[in-house]
């Protein structure tokens, strides 16, 4: 029960940082960076965007975006691009070091067997997503050649392969379009292309300004809101099918996703993000009823026999999207005269099926799989009607 506890806590605080959160201000924002690059300048960390940060002055600071518990999210300029900088905690110093054979340290690391390193960061990696990984899918984690700086290299390395979400996004890269790439790292702090969070503040959940032809009016709401419906449901089945575990999503709102300028949907914030053998660990805890087993936006139902939870998840990505963007894009409140009303009285139906399904079958938690058919045909209905209707 103790575990369990100390488990629960620590994954709360993961998700909900907000109850211990510092002040976010421009002045210690830019003391952090100044002291990342004071230890870039001695030699302990290096980066493919320490010379840009440091140096030359073409990575640059623009406004503190959020602290929360230790994480560290900042907004900077890059060659004229806005990106994010990124790390779990404010000073290299706060993560764990590597520990090296004395002789290998003494030699500036030089002579540490690389098939010895690629396990402990393979170990590393496991521990942080409960993932197997050969060594070959390595790649986008692995250091560049050994050169002068090696113990920084691989002091580096080791800090931010203890972040997890940094390990999730570098193992996406080039394979998600619903998850932002890596463009660079400077020590402890990694940085990702910035896109504007969505927000409850928004009649359409996201700032639509940027969005491709900045849609305007009923009409042109309407359509943002299919492209993005269609974009999630995209997710949803990418998530769950393309790679070799589902990728579970427990915190699903609109502030831990952006859209692009296409209105594709980027999941910017995966610090709740498990896949499946990560999410089964999480979920196998100690209960005595089903409200034990609620991991956030992850359930799991009791065996009250055993008192515990089952391993495997009953409800899915599908249904708490349904239920936290969904609902509001499809209730009554959001109609338009753009779309008819008897397509648009069936998209709120088939939104309530997949967000409660129980409610409208009386069926198992998890949304049936013909729901996301049902939707996408639906969302396609919607598109074919806004389009004939500027013709």
């Amino acid at each position: 029960w103790t575990a369990g506890w100390v488990l629960a806590a620590a994954l709360l605080l993961r998700a909900h940082p907000g109850v211990l959160s510092e002040r976010c201000t421009d002045e210690k924002s830019r003391r952090i960076l100044a002291a990342l690059c004071q230890e870039y300048r001695g030699g302990v960390l290096v980066g493919d965007l320490c010379e840009d940060l440091c140096v030359a002055g073409t990575l640059s600071y623009q406004r503190c975006l959020y602290y929360e518990r230790g994480k560290k999210v900042l907004q900077a300029d890059w060659r004229g691009r806005p990106v994010v900088l990124k790390s779990k905690e404010e000073a290299f110093s706060s993560f764990q070091p590597l520990s090296l054979p004395d002789d290998a340290a003494e030699d500036g690391g030089q002579d540490f067997p690389e098939a010895e390193l690629l396990l402990v960061v393979a170990g590393e990696v496991r521990n942080a997503l409960g993932l197997e990984l050969p060594n070959g899918s390595l790649g986008p984690l692995w250091p560049r050649r050994r050169g002068r700086r090696w113990l920084g290299q691989l002091a580096t390395l080791w800090s931010l392969v203890q972040q997890e979400e940094f390990v999730l996004f570098s193992l996406l890269q080039d394979l998600s379009r619903h998850a932002p790439p890596v463009l660079g790292s400077c020590g402890h702090f990694y940085a990702v292309e910035y896109l504007a969070a969505g927000s409850p503040r928004h009649r359409a959940l996201f700032p639509l300004d940027g969005a491709a032809g900045a849609p305007r009016g009923g009409r042109g709401q309407a359509k943002a809101i299919s492209d993005m419906a269609l974009s999630f449901l995209d997710m949803v089945s990418h998530f769950d099918d393309d790679f070799s575990h589902r990728l579970h999503l427990c915190d699903i709102k609109p502030e831990n996703f952006a859209i692009r300028s296409d209105f594709t949907v980027v999941a910017i914030d995966v610090d709740m993000a498990f896949f499946e053998p990560k999410m089964r660990e999480i979920l196998e805890q100690n209960c005595t009823g089903d409200e034990d087993c609620n991991f956030f936006d992850c359930f799991s139902k009791c065996d009250l026999r055993a008192h515990k939870c089952g391993a495997e998840r009953v409800n899915s990505n599908l249904q708490v999207v349904c239920d936290k963007i969904f609902r509001h894009w499809f209730s009554s409140s959001l109609r338009t005269s753009a779309v008819s009303v008897p397509l648009q009285l069936q998209l709120r139906d088939a939104v309530q099926e997949c967000a409660d399904p129980r409610g409208t079958s009386g069926s198992a938690p998890g949304a049936a799989p013909d729901v996301f058919w049902k939707l996408q045909r639906l969302l396609q209905a919607t598109q074919r009607e806004l389009q004939e209707a500027e013709k």
